[in-house]
């Protein structure tokens, strides 16, 4: 993911089909709601509806590079999902910015135009009686969208909200009147969070999760003895991936165009299909953002991405052709 924080890489693709249009929305507002955070309130600037969408979905943002080229980059809806005349993004400015948050921080205000895409979600809120949420730092984004839905539907939930710093935690006056549901626990204060509780899995309640790398981690090795599918993660970057299953070339054949073609070890498949002639939209390039995705027709995908459950890799019906690869000697792909 992908995601409220930069979690792609450079994407000079001017032609995109999922994005709104040339100069799609203007910034309404931005604020601050924490140190080092801005909050960009968006809008058509012909005051029409923006696309539905879904908690935990996020938008990609076409931000303007120093070289005149532009990048792609993901960050979470946080707003109110019932509003359909605006969105809202989180932004974290990072220390060593890719060109994504220093460009929402240092250069766009409001009044400015800028292009996005439509909603995406690969982080859905599945039904369950009950709820956990564990967020880290710029991580609460998507994860605020899902406490209101929760409260929607008068599900129970409680969150665990660490950061480095209590003035670094976005959203805590928005939380606030959730009383001791909300546990905010800056570093600063307490430490790391404590996941301890977490050990044995609760019948009927999922946890759904967002933030730093090292927190996942610590939060996958926690909930080892949780059901697959009840523990759900967004990440913003790659998780890191053993060698691919098949070290030499394979087949890809592309149902719709009756191109068959040769994947080497040194392209990926997105690569090879973008030069038989079949380009497939893509953003981060590392597996997070989902905007690749591709129908799988035949084969068994080697799925090398950090979006997809267990379970949904089990099935073999989709893959993200920036990074997944083949197990089988031929894969049929949608295209």
């Amino acid at each position: 993911m992908t995601t409220s924080t930069e979690a792609s890489r450079e994407d000079a693709s001017h032609s995109n089909p999922d994005l709104l249009g040339k100069d799609s929305v203007r910034v309404a507002r931005a604020d601050f709601p924490a140190e080092g955070v801005v909050r960009l309130t968006l809008v058509d600037p012909a005051r029409g509806r923006l696309p539905d969408w879904t908690p935990g979905s996020h938008i990609d943002v076409v931000v303007p590079q120093p070289d005149g080229s532009n990048a792609i980059r993901q960050y979470s809806l946080c707003g109110d999902r019932w509003d359909a005349y605006s969105y809202q993004i989180a932004v974290l400015r990072e220390p060593v910015s890719r060109g994504g948050s220093i460009y929402l921080h240092d250069e766009l205000a409001e009044g400015d135009l800028i292009r996005i895409g439509t909603p995406r979600n690969h982080f859905s809120l599945a039904s369950a009686q009950r709820y956990e949420f564990i967020a880290g730092g710029i991580g609460i984004t998507p994860i605020m969208t899902m406490i209101d839905a929760a409260e929607r539907m008068g599900v129970d939930w409680r969150l665990l909200y660490g950061g480095r710093t209590r003035a670094s935690m976005a959203f805590l006056d928005e939380l606030a009147p959730y009383g001791d549901r909300v546990m905010a626990r800056p570093q600063d204060e307490f430490g790391h969070l404590d996941l301890s509780e977490y050990a044995e899995p609760v019948e009927g309640t999922k946890i759904y999760s967002c933030g730093p790398e090292p927190l996942l981690a610590a939060i996958e090795s926690a909930t080892s003895a949780w059901p697959t599918g009840t523990v759900r993660f967004e990440r913003f970057a790659a998780v890191e991936q053993a060698p691919p299953v098949r070290s030499g070339p394979f087949t890809v054949e592309l149902a719709r165009s009756g191109k068959t073609i040769t994947v080497t070890p040194s392209e990926s498949v997105l690569q090879a299909v973008a030069e038989a002639g079949s380009p497939v939209l893509a953003s981060c390039s590392m597996g997070v953002c989902g905007t690749c995705e591709v129908g799988v027709l035949a084969g068994v995908p080697d799925h090398r991405d950090s979006l997809l459950s267990d379970a949904e890799r089990a099935e073999n019906d989709r893959m993200f052709v920036c990074v997944s690869r083949a197990v089988t000697e031929r894969l049929v792909l949608d295209l």
